[in-house]
């Protein structure tokens, strides 16, 4: 166990052992701008006395919608010292849910980044009681700035800070973080101390880095996994920057020169469209080569494939993937998957190029983590790894995951309905999703069990098996599998348009310069993703086979909830919206 109790002894900690001039790193006027780990704790010893000179008790509320920047973290451990509790909220979600979020947490005071979420909640402040004020970090006309706490906390000893750190226990409330879902309201996940600190422990070996490594942060640290890596990067001593924005990604890795980031599976079939890409640019021999090198990382298995094998994936490595490992920055020693399932392929593809990707699962409920693919205790495709320690799994009659550990939530708050559901007279975990065990020790997940359902024969789907296979296809973005009740099951499939024109493009065909409502009408393009579908089909049984399937001409987005903020489909949403499609598949 680490020596941390409380989640803001972890700077300290930094402190003492790693002191760090560079533990966060921002690019203001393209330049990167370190703050040393003395700075952050001057600085967040100043927010503290500020939030008791406001008023704030402990046990108080205070909720944060920020992108992600030092300050948000400067917040959190400010809040965590004086005993009050952290509610971080999704910048893109609704302003009824912000409502709901803050009145449902009873929240005292927000802090905000900018303009708009300023706007958003001077809109819903009326009809938030409990929201007494709210600042912003950024210096914003008409809005008090969050510098006014520090104002506020001149008149404050830091004695009295450091009396209210003594009081906070182990197993006393950090956090209350709200559960996008996919149906009804949020739900406010409550962690302890101990369940973020235990998973930052556990954590700690299966992480590739060190006091050295320098990360790169562009997860919405409001999302248990980013923050919790935070805190684990915080006790390990490394740097933190925090990248630009999602578009700057790839040039803030090539200037940061990571050696570990984080990621979710869609970002990683983004860098990889964009790779195949350029091999598709490629001429003569060196297209040979590229191709091959794919065809050769597409067979990758971590344990069983012959010296033969091995040798022409070291000449692949040398003459194609040093080129990928160069577009990551080329010190990568790992990139974090989590949040959502990634395509096996996807896998197979970045190992082979030795760029090793860490797939794990957890839940908000598990302060995430719950098992991961690490160089320590194996790794294998298209499983989720072994357990970390200190938590128990145990598989249910169903195929449920049940999950036991100090990890585990303290419950949802003010949901007792909730909390009846998910635990059972044992104390264990229903997740809620399905999965089993691979050689005795790598937990492989099958899919939601909400989500399977029956063919009007009686059959069973495991559509997001189904949707993940299908994804490998380059012409598909995304893809949502239907016909509960039906005779067959059908999709909704987003065509992967800017793929689409290149390929329109390759192949001089004459629609290219249609918008996407016409492209999809083109019979060219519907008779070649059906190409696809009949391709992946292959792999399933015939009762599970996409028999037809609607093109949709536009991706389905957080904004306007067909997402939620960790990108799971919202199914019924999604299918209200195309109902039209369902019913002229099914019409017949």
């Amino acid at each position: 166990m680490i020596s941390a109790k409380r989640l803001f002894d972890v700077p300290y900690f930094q402190l003492e052992q790693y002191p760090n001039p560079t533990m966060f790193v921002t690019k203001k006027q393209g330049v990167w701008v370190p703050v040393s780990t003395s700075e952050f704790l001057t600085e967040v010893m100043q927010v503290s006395k500020g939030l008791i000179a406001f008023g704030i008790q402990p046990g108080d509320r205070v909720a944060v919608s920020s992108n992600n920047r030092v300050e948000w973290n400067i917040l959190d451990i400010a809040v965590q010292q004086v005993g009050a509790v952290l509610v971080p909220l999704y910048p893109n979600i609704s302003e009824s849910d912000y409502k709901y979020i803050l009145n449902n947490a009873e929240a005292k005071l927000m802090i905000v980044s900018n303009l708009d979420l300023a706007t958003k909640i001077q809109h819903v402040q009326k009809d938030t009681p409990s929201l007494i004020d709210f600042f912003t970090f950024d210096t914003i006309e008409n809005f008090q700035n969050w510098k006014m706490l520090h104002e506020k906390g001149a008149s404050i000893d830091e004695s009295e800070v450091k009396l209210r750190m003594d009081k906070v226990k182990y197993e006393d409330l950090a956090t209350i973080i709200y559960t996008s879902g996919t149906t009804g309201n949020p739900k406010g996940v409550m962690l302890s101390h101990r369940n973020l600190l235990s998973n930052v422990s556990a954590c700690m070996r299966p992480i590739p880095a060190d006091n050295h490594s320098k990360v790169l942060s562009f997860l919405p640290v409001c999302h248990v996994y980013e923050r919790m890596l935070h805190y684990l990067y915080m006790q390990i001593g490394c740097s933190i920057y925090f990248a630009e924005s999602m578009d700057t990604i790839g040039e803030n890795i090539k200037e940061v020169k990571p050696d570990l980031f984080s990621a979710v599976p869609r970002l990683i079939e983004k860098v990889f469209d964009k790779i195949m890409a350029k091999g598709e640019d490629l001429k003569g021999i060196k297209r040979i080569l590229f191709f091959w090198a794919v065809r050769l990382a597409e067979q990758y298995e971590s344990v069983g494939k012959s010296s033969w094998y091995h040798f022409k994936l070291a000449i692949a490595r040398k003459l194609i993937f040093s080129k990928w490992q160069e577009a990551l920055g080329g010190n990568v020693r790992a990139i974090a998957s989590g949040s959502a399932a990634l395509q096996p392929r996807l896998m197979r593809m970045f190992m082979a190029a030795g760029i090793p990707i860490l797939e794990g699962y957890g839940l908000t409920e598990t302060s995430p983590v719950v098992s991961v693919n690490c160089f320590t205790k194996g790794i294998r495709v298209g499983c989720v790894g072994a357990l970390i320690d200190e938590v128990e799994v145990k598989i249910a009659e169903d195929g449920e995951i049940l999950i036991k550990g100090p990890n585990v939530m303290m419950g949802y708050y003010k949901n007792q309905e909730a909390n009846e559901e998910v635990f059972d007279a044992e104390g264990w975990f229903h997740t809620g999703d399905i999965g089993t065990f691979q050689e005795g020790i790598y937990l492989k997940i099958t899919d939601r069990k909400k989500e399977i359902f029956k063919t009007s024969g009686g059959k069973y789907i495991v559509p997001q098996a189904m949707e993940n296979k299908f994804k490998e296809s380059r012409f598909i973005e995304q893809i949502m599998v239907i016909g509960e009740g039906q005779k067959f099951p059908a999709a909704l499939i987003v065509p992967n348009f800017s793929f689409i024109r290149e390929w329109i493009q390759r192949h001089e065909l004459d629609f290219g310069k249609l918008d996407n409502a016409d492209l999809i009408q083109q019979q060219e393009l519907i008779d070649r993703i059906q190409e696809e579908v009949s391709l992946y089909n292959k792999g399933f049984g015939n009762w599970e086979q996409i028999k037809k399937f609607k093109l949709l001409p536009k991706e389905f987005s957080i904004e306007n909830e067909e997402l939620t903020p960790t990108l799971k489909l919202r199914r019924k949403k999604i299918l209200e919206k195309n109902a039209s499609a369902f019913n002229e598949i099914f019409s017949v």
